[in-house]
């Protein structure tokens, strides 16, 4: 198991109608022991060096299939060394004339690689650009980076906290975020609620960040963090961070070190703090000592009234989200829910796919 696995961010900009390739070395990746970030199709030159940024990667690797390339990438540096990380290696992979690779290499892309590329030239090139050396930042660095709320200096603090690099002695500031943690079965729909709620708490001027967490192999240590192509809606704004963390063979749904991440978090300022478990099964309950309040998310079908009324997950949530209501079976949903656990306890009805019901949960939030 890798320690410590370098974090490649995978970006699909442009229009291209699919993408299986990226998909395919996304695992490729994953088993291989690299924690890879995918921020999924239609993304813009803005959004996904904004995320490059937010997740503090090792490398970024953008898809093409447009034939863009000569276009699509001088954007991709301007951005990032407007963003401040020119040290960021950014690989290009896609239908690219062999006559263009000169050009491209000569602006800066690290390493080009077509549709016939070798699975293991790609794996070596991105594992060997990962390891490259990076420089540690000193106390004075980091309390500055805070007192100016530089983004990348907080994610970078958050990777010294995974990798337990961070300066001997530092601690950050105190804060008042409230921690809400959304927890819930695979596939409930966790990321996309959680990507509208933290969006519609920016529009009422707070200042929102993400604690999103995928697991890991527990043969390899990579890991797919997908939730994150949930949450990137529109441009990206910079009162609305998200980090996306591996569980790391942590058990309850979290992952090692996240208490230190939402503290850290806390002392940069944020409002609010919304921590995502893994697909959460019934004993799953360490976000409950983490988080001020915690959140449930179900489906129509995902239970009846015995079920919701066993011990563990249930027990935790101090508010059930009933999220996909546009399906059918909502209402008996509901009324089984309300059996169990009566109705001392809020339930909201919620589609987030077609943005019903959220501004509920957004006014309980705002009222705590």
């Amino acid at each position: 198991m890798t320690t410590n696995p370098p974090r490649v961010l995978l970006a699909k900009i442009g229009l291209d109608g699919h993408d299986r390739g990226v998909k395919v070395l996304a695992r490729s990746f994953r088993d291989a022991g690299i924690e890879v970030i995918y921020t999924g199709l239609w993304q813009t030159c803005e959004a996904t060096m904004f995320a490059a940024l937010q997740e503090d990667a090792d490398v970024v690797g953008v898809s093409l299939l447009s034939a863009a390339h000569m276009t699509v990438m001088p954007e991709i540096l301007r951005i990032r060394k407007a963003c401040g990380i020119e040290d960021l290696p950014v690989v290009l992979g896609g239908i690219v004339p062999e006559s263009d690779y000169a050009a491209l290499e000569e602006m800066g892309i690290a390493a080009v690689f077509n549709p016939g590329s070798p699975l293991d030239k790609i794996m070596t090139a991105m594992q060997e650009l990962a390891s490259r050396p990076r420089s540690n930042m000193d106390e004075a660095q980091i309390r500055e980076g805070f007192a100016k709320r530089d983004a990348r200096i907080l994610a970078k603090v958050i990777t010294a906290i995974q990798r337990e690099t961070l300066p001997e002695g530092w601690k950050p500031p105190g804060g008042n975020a409230t921690v809400i943690g959304v927890t819930g079965a695979p596939g409930v729909g966790k990321s996309s609620f959680i990507g509208k709620l933290g969006r519609m708490l920016c529009d009422r001027g707070k200042r929102v960040a993400v604690v999103a967490i995928d697991p890991s192999s527990p043969i390899t240590g990579g890991a797919l963090l997908g939730d994150r192509l949930r949450m990137m809606l529109g441009s990206p704004d910079a009162d609305f961070f998200i980090r996306s963390l591996s569980s790391g063979g942590a058990t309850g749904g979290l992952a090692p070190h996240c208490g230190d991440v939402v503290d850290t978090m806390k002392g940069f300022g944020f409002d609010f703090i919304l921590v995502e478990t893994v697909g959460a099964g019934q004993a799953d309950v360490s976000v409950a000592k983490l988080a001020d309040h915690t959140l449930l998310l179900l489906m129509p079908d995902s239970g009846d009234s015995v079920q919701f009324s066993k011990a563990g997950i249930m027990e935790i949530a101090g508010g059930f989200v009933l999220n996909k209501c546009d399906l059918s079976g909502a209402d008996a949903c509901q009324a089984q829910l309300v059996s169990a656990v009566g109705d001392s306890r809020p339930i909201w009805r919620v589609s987030a796919v077609r943005d019903e019901g959220i501004d509920a949960v957004v006014d309980w939030a705002l009222s705590l």
